[in-house]
Parts: structure tokens; sequence; C-alpha cells
């Protein structure tokens, strides 16, 4: 996975760093696994803004990831590694024996060609999904279910993973790209290695103008605004904006807002870094 930089021929030139989309294979996707995208604009069913600095926006199509990994004992092939508009990582076509194409995430290391598998007795090569019953420990994981069943929700952007550190009784103890350690039921799955795409926190977008096409507006920072619109805001001339706080007033810079009764609590066994 390679950056590509630029000469300063123009402003936006400059200071970008983009990915060099060596690994991909192809630019058209696959039809049958695309799905319409709808944009909001930020605004709900009434036409009320809810959410600020949305809008615009190349148009996009949605691309059907296989996050549960539910075709056990049929093997295999990647067909593509691809780009998906919807992610930082690259998703890779699989067709299975039987016929079938899916996505999937692609992990860092995953090549046209390479048969893969899922369930139970697979070998812990990069791109097969086990369960965490069966899984060495050690193991560098990504795509990790919370529930049996559920769908991969953990791990899931470029470059993460998280570590199966042991286990114990029915649970699995894994160190999480946040630096959390929780407990995972051994009967959850997860696919082998770290996801693709592993330089993407180095690249650099170089103008305002790409976040436009990615439908990001500009944000106005807080202690700009008037003293209505924001509890940093107001003041003569260039003020300190007071403590960081947010728009509805809870305090940033480590100030933990996770609710203390909460069920999920138990499995967590130390808390990610501030």
């Amino acid at each position: 996975m390679a950056l590509k930089k630029f000469n300063p021929t123009t402003p936006g030139q400059r200071f970008k760093v983009i990915s060099a989309f060596d690994t991909i294979t192809t630019s058209t996707p696959e039809k049958s696994l695309l799905a319409p995208k709808k944009k909001s604009g930020g605004r709900n069913s009434e036409g009320k803004m809810t959410m600020r600095y949305l809008g615009g926006g190349h148009k996009q199509k949605y691309r059907i990831i296989d996050f549960k990994r539910d075709k056990e004992g049929i093997s295999a092939n990647i067909k593509t590694i691809e780009y998906d508009p919807n992610r930082s990582a690259r998703i890779a076509l699989v067709a299975y024996a039987d016929g079938e194409k899916r996505y999937i995430i692609a992990p860092h290391g995953l090549e046209v060609g390479t048969t893969i598998n899922s369930g139970l007795g697979v070998s812990p090569d990069i791109g097969n999904s086990l369960y965490l019953s069966e899984i060495p420990f050690g193991t560098v994981i990504h795509n990790i279910e919370l529930r049996p069943g559920q769908g991969a929700k953990m791990a899931r952007s470029a470059g993460s993973y998280a570590q199966l550190m042991t286990r114990d009784g029915k649970y699995a103890i894994l160190k999480l790209p946040s630096g959390e350690t929780r407990m995972v039921l051994q009967t959850c799955k997860a696919t082998i290695g770290m996801v693709s795409n592993t330089e993407h926190n180095l690249e650099r977008s170089g103008k305002a103008g790409r976040s436009r096409w990615l439908g990001r507006r500009p944000r106005v920072r807080p202690v700009v605004m008037n003293p209505v619109d924001h509890p940093m805001a107001g003041g003569e001339g260039k003020s300190s904006g007071g403590h960081p706080r947010s728009r509805k007033g809870i305090p940033a810079k480590g100030f933990r807002t996770r609710d203390k009764k909460k069920d999920s609590n138990k499995y967590i066994i130390d808390r990610r870094k501030k």
C-alpha cells in the first residue's frame, strides 16, 4: 500500500498526499451488489437541519458488504480488490464455489486468486473467518462480532485490528484498537489479519474541495460564533472561548460520557486510554 505525493504546481497540490491505488485491480463494481444511496443533506423528514456541515458531494452507490460470513464449508476465490467510496478500507469481490458473489472488507496482504473459507475447522490464514474459540492466542484479527450471528461490528476501518489475548470460560478476551480490553463470547466470529489500506491515516486532501466531494461542508469554529450559538462563543476580539465543551455544554478533553449503569460495562476489563 503506497502513498503518492505531488509536485507543488498549484496550492492544492502542494500538501496533497493520497493513496496510489496500486492494490486496486478494477474500477468497475459488481452490479448485482450495488444499492442506491440517498443523501439527506443533514435534514430530517420535516426538512429541518439536524446535522450541521453536511451536504453536496459526489453521487455514490452503496456496496453491499458481507459482514456475517455465514457461507460455511464453501470455499471462495478472490476475484478483485476494489475501492469503496463508503469506507476507508478496500473491499474484495469473492466468488463462492456455488456461483454466488459477495463483497468482503479486504484484509492487508490479500491478493487476487487467494482461496478463503469460513466456519469450523478452518485454518487461521489471512481472510478466513473463524469462531473466537478456534483462533490461536496472539492472532491479529478484524471484523469482530459483538453477538453471535449479528455480523461484524468492531475493527472495520482502514488499518485497524484487534488481538486475541486469552480465553476465560465462555468468553474470549480481546485487546481492541482503542486500547480497551473486553470480553466477547467465543461463539462470535472474527476474520484473520488487519484491515487493508493501512496508510490511510497519512493521507492529506490538500484542498477544501476534496472535502466537498465527500459531502462535508465547512465547519465553523465555536469561538467565532455569536454567544447565542455556542457556550464558547462571544466576547470582544479574539477571546479564549472559555472551557472546551460541545454545543450542548458537555465538557471536552477527557470528560467521560459513558453511562455508569450500562449493561455492557461488565464485559469491559480495561477502559480505553484517555
